[in-house]
């Protein structure tokens, strides 16, 4: 009927990142062989609701929407059969597109939905379309695809589809000319993505908003002790005479000290007997696995963490997360995701990041790491440099059960006479940009 044509000129025309097509077609139940065989007679109903696994389209859908990593199955019509160990692995939507004939057959599906289209066509124009693309692309013979034709395809569209034209918002025209009707949708589309731009931006800002008078009280939050160490390291660092190798050396040690403290709360891994050189026997010491321990940097700042990581934990693992704001909306965006293919089994996960003004990337980035399967309490926020209001903001998101170790916050006070702390310039001259 034209649906794959007009469900890719809306994504095309939209030109927002993340948005996703997802063909239907993916989710054909796999065959055995003898359904197989059968199918090779072109005697298998390939177009009754009951050949779609709809139960595994839900869940893949559904976890889209909640923003988890998905994998959805490839499936071959020239096999008759899914793909082995071929799978699409999909994280980050900002939109997606569900095309497929039996779309709005499912109520499951419907309830998903924020926009329905029924792409309406003569059903010999649908003839003549099936018969171009199963002959060309899925290797069909002229013969059986007219039998099919009579035998399944027409009687299901009388019976199963038609009837669910009601359940659309929208009904297009499978026509050459159907571009008013799409630009119109395309319209409604990108106004729905600025109210809920306008939202989510609404509550990252009430996030700000606690009724927790002092911040450094809550047990969550462990920020640096202001030894005399600490703040002249500080003062060095907020230097602008401070030269660029002198700022590194600063920067890596205050890194290191407040790596250190993350650390003092590593889990003990087991308790043993061990003998020193002077072949004196130790009972009771403690064993730490520092292997279980993996650091997450944001791009670019967090970076500035990596010589303090290696020089801590030399063999660490350690993986990277690009958020940035869009342009347009202002909204935080996932751009690039590098991380370990075991997360889930580290028992601390340490999210680094050199300066924190907003909290919207850090944010984000901890929802990457839940969406991936991370355990809350097993994500560590490690910042050199935070305000008041990014602290309340993840503490608020995540109800106080993220672990935040910053070296120095500033405080709602002292951010209004401080145009520093607005200023990304930690990464910039730890890099000489």
């Amino acid at each position: 009927s034209g649906k794959t044509s007009v469900a890719a000129k809306i994504v095309s025309s939209l030109n927002v990142p993340w948005t996703v097509l997802i063909s239907l077609d993916n989710f054909y139940k796999p065959l055995n062989a003898e359904q197989r065989r059968t199918a090779f007679e072109n005697n298998y109903d390939f177009d009754h609701p009951t050949a779609l696994d709809l139960d595994l389209a839900y869940e893949a859908i559904s976890s889209l929407k909640e923003g988890k990593k998905t994998t959805i199955p490839v499936y071959s019509f020239v096999e008759h059969n899914r793909i082995p160990n071929k799978n699409i692995t999909i994280y980050g939507a900002s939109i997606i597109v569900l095309e497929g004939i039996y779309t709005l057959y499912d109520k499951r599906l419907l309830d998903l939905m924020d926009l329905k289209i029924y792409v309406d066509a003569d059903l010999d124009v649908c003839l003549a379309r099936r018969l171009s693309r199963d002959i060309v692309y899925r290797g069909r013979d002229l013969e059986g695809c007219l039998e099919q034709w009579e035998r399944f395809v027409k009687p299901n569209a009388e019976r199963y589809l038609r009837p669910k034209m009601k359940e659309a918002d929208a009904i297009v025209p499978s026509l050459t000319d159907n571009g008013v009707a799409v630009e119109l949708i395309i319209n409604h589309i990108k106004s729905r993505l600025q109210q809920k731009s306008e939202e989510h931006l609404k509550e990252l800002i009430e996030l700000g908003h606690s009724d927790l008078v002092n911040v450094s009280e809550h047990p969550s939050l462990h920020e640096l002790v202001p030894t005399n160490q600490v703040n002249a390291i500080i003062t060095m660092l907020l230097n602008k005479m401070t030269s660029r190798y002198d700022f590194v050396f600063y920067f890596d040690r205050i890194a290191t000290i407040l790596l250190t403290q993350v650390l003092s709360d590593i889990p003990v891994y087991e308790k043993c007997t061990i003998e020193t050189p002077e072949g004196t026997t130790i009972p009771d010491a403690l064993k730490c696995d520092f292997n279980q321990i993996t650091a997450i940097n944001l791009i670019e700042s967090g970076d500035c963490f990596m010589h303090s990581l290696k020089k801590t934990i030399p063999n660490i693992v350690t993986g990277k997360l690009l958020v940035q704001s869009d342009s347009r909306t202002g909204e935080p965006q996932l751009h690039f995701k590098l991380l370990p293919p075991d997360i889930t089994n580290y028992k601390m996960v340490l999210l680094t990041e050199a300066q924190m003004i907003s909290g919207a990337s850090m944010i984000m980035s901890t929802q990457v790491l839940l969406d991936h399967g991370v355990e809350l309490e097993n994500i560590k926020v490690v910042v050199f440099l935070a305000t008041e209001i990014s602290i309340r903001r993840i503490l608020n998101a995540f109800d106080g059960k993220v672990d935040i170790y910053v070296g120095k916050i500033v405080t709602k006070n002292e951010l209004n006479r401080c145009d520093w702390a607005k200023a990304r310039f930690v990464g910039a001259k730890y890099f000489g940009w």
